[in-house]
């Protein structure tokens, strides 16, 4: 096992990008990841993990399966480089990114289109969402946070390795689906039936949108429908993530 003592050191600068840099994370296709949950998620993904980072007071799990892995020891004051949370477990994975083409499977049935939503903490309970609602791929559009900040991978709880999530122009996408003669289903408030009142669909492509002006017009314009969902109290909307919850529940169910 590799022991690095110096914060000076070039992969430990590289990963400290990875943690705080969207260009640095796009630029090399890779991202880090903190836990022992979430590590353990990424080593059940073939081909992600390029580093497995261990504090030296930390013991790697035995039933982990390391053999082909590079593992690299850090001191303390090295893995706090790294630290995103208050409360470290210190162990980190350097992943590569996953990689799905910008062509739709015919396997794909059920989608989450994402426009502009910005805050990474529901993206990242989106993706893992979908992932728990049986979704075949999560699609983000322009202006969406980037799936692979820190915040949005510790919310999906390693839901990235599960489900595909991809960065695309959500116009192409929709026209793909169309051809496929799978349902377009917006959200708005405008020409809105009550989600209460849809049937579960085998296929559909949900659009969500930013949290302030919702999903931009010429998405809706090519939506086979509109739904919105009821508020009866006094709060005047409901986050995303959690009305994407409620639709995708209501449109997957099995």
């Amino acid at each position: 096992m590799k022991r690095i003592e110096s914060t000076q050191n070039g992969l430990i600068k590289h990963w400290k990008k990875l943690v705080t840099s969207k260009k640095d994370r796009d630029k090399s296709e890779e991202f880090i990841v903190e836990g022992f949950h979430l590590v353990e998620e990424a080593l059940k993904s073939t081909g992600t993990v390029i580093h497995l980072i261990v504090r030296e007071d930390i013991e790697i799990p035995e039933e982990w399966v390391t053999e082909n892995l590079q593992l690299i020891e850090v001191t303390r004051a090295v893995a706090k480089e790294l630290i995103e949370t208050e409360q470290s477990q210190g162990i980190f994975a350097h992943c590569r990114q996953p990689k799905y083409s910008e062509e739709a499977p015919q396997s794909w049935k059920k989608y989450l289109f994402i426009d502009a939503v910005q805050d990474p903490g529901n993206i990242g309970t989106m993706i893992r969402t979908a992932d728990a609602a049986g979704i075949d791929a999560v699609i983000l559009g322009k202006g969406s946070a980037d799936p692979f900040n820190p915040k949005t991978v510790r919310s999906a709880q390693g839901s990235h390795f599960h489900i595909p999530v991809v960065k695309g122009e959500l116009s192409e996408w929709i026209e793909q689906v169309k051809k496929e003669s799978i349902k377009i289903i917006g959200t708005g408030l405008h020409n809105a039936s009550d989600h209460y009142t849809v049937e579960p669909l085998e296929s559909f492509a949900l659009i969500v949108g930013n949290e302030g002006s919702g999903v931009a017009d010429e998405y809706l314009k090519e939506a086979n429908e509109i739904v919105k969902i009821p508020l009866y109290g006094k709060a005047e909307s409901l986050n995303v993530a959690i009305a994407t919850g409620i639709l995708l529940y209501a449109y997957g169910k099995q």
